[in-house]
């Protein structure tokens, strides 16, 4: 399951157009990026949540799942369920077996195969995909006993000795277990309530550490943060088969990419960048590292890009300077 039902009020107003999974991360929604870590782990059958926008996200996964051959099952939320209550919502497509949820705003590309085989060989009710606590940032911590047992999530749960924080990537596999500890209605969080409730009872989640690449999409700076990490090669590309943004580009130079049908006449590129389906740029613009400009996108004369995104259909006016932006239409969402 893909969870996908989120506002996302921090990215506005990117998402009064997308909700946060179908959002484009040069050029393909980010929602491709996590179904090719379930089908490169075997999953041949994916359950989605939706509340904002659904028709547009609905459209979304079902346009994806159809590239990727894989069965989609849809369940529509009229009011927020969380977490917990997403989940419960796809009960009958998801109890008959242990079953991976992801969550929709993430990109991680992760080998799912030997962390779903050691949950199952553990015996655990659940597996949480965990990664070193990152710098400078302020996500609640999953505490972990020496049997990597976890013991308390963001404060919650029975808590012990000499625990050690870790970061929860938005990764779990389940056992039908979890449902048994479920409210029947309303929303509902899955790691401070559901899990919570599981390990006072006795069951076991566990802890599964990994040191992989790993971003949150939830705010315009992470958002280009992640866009800079694909352009410079910091994402493992060969672990997201069937979702590697520079498949059938031409390389401009050593650094920067452009779709066959990008017209960059001349115009000075740095680099990495890059250029998207029918984009153009004026010869007298200038685009330093880190840029993204989308399809049909245009770039006019003597602008000026750094680390910034340029959105399909967007165009740069003459002298405009975008630096640490997403430029959409005539938004310009700052960094910040």
């Amino acid at each position: 399951m893909i969870l996908c039902a989120g506002l996302g009020t921090r990215l506005r107003p990117l998402t009064n157009r997308w909700p946060k999974p179908a959002i484009p991360l040069l050029g393909q929604p980010l929602f491709r990026y996590n179904l090719s870590v379930l089908r490169t782990a075997g999953v041949r059958a994916v359950g989605i949540n939706t509340h904002h926008l659904p028709e547009v996200m609905r459209a979304c996964a079902e346009a994806e799942c159809v590239r990727m051959g894989l069965d989609l099952q849809v369940v529509h939320e009229p009011v927020i369920q969380g977490t917990g209550g997403g989940i419960r919502g796809l009960r009958r497509f998801l109890e008959d077996d242990h079953f991976v949820v992801l969550n929709g705003d993430i990109l991680f590309a992760i080998d799912l195969v030997p962390i779903v085989a050691e949950h199952r060989e553990s015996g655990a009710a659940a597996t949480m995909v965990l990664l070193p606590m990152p710098q400078n940032e302020s996500y609640a911590a999953v505490e972990l006993d020496a049997q990597q047992r976890v013991r308390r999530i963001a404060g919650h749960g029975p808590g012990g000795e000499r625990l050690s924080p870790w970061h929860f990537s938005g990764v779990h596999v389940m056992s039908p277990a979890v449902f048994d500890f479920m409210s029947p209605g309303g929303e509902e969080d899955i790691n401070r309530q559901v899990y919570v409730r599981m390990i006072e009872e006795g069951l076991t989640v566990r802890g599964h550490i990994v040191q992989a690449y790993w971003s949150d999409l939830g705010t315009p700076a992470r958002y280009l943060q992640a866009q800079t990490d694909l352009l410079f090669g910091q994402v493992p590309l060969a672990a997201l088969h069937g979702a590697n943004p520079f498949e059938g580009a031409v390389r401009e130079g050593k650094l920067s990419w452009r779709h066959p049908s990008a017209q960059l006449n001349g115009a000075g590129v740095v680099g990495p960048a890059f250029f998207d389906a029918g984009a153009t740029v004026d010869p007298t613009a200038r685009v330093a590292s880190g840029a993204y400009v989308g399809a049909d996108a245009h770039v006019g004369a003597h602008a000026r890009l750094g680390r910034c995104t340029v959105l399909e259909g967007t165009r740069v006016r003459d002298g405009e300077e975008l630096v640490d932006v997403i430029a959409w239409g005539d938004e310009r969402i700052p960094a910040g």
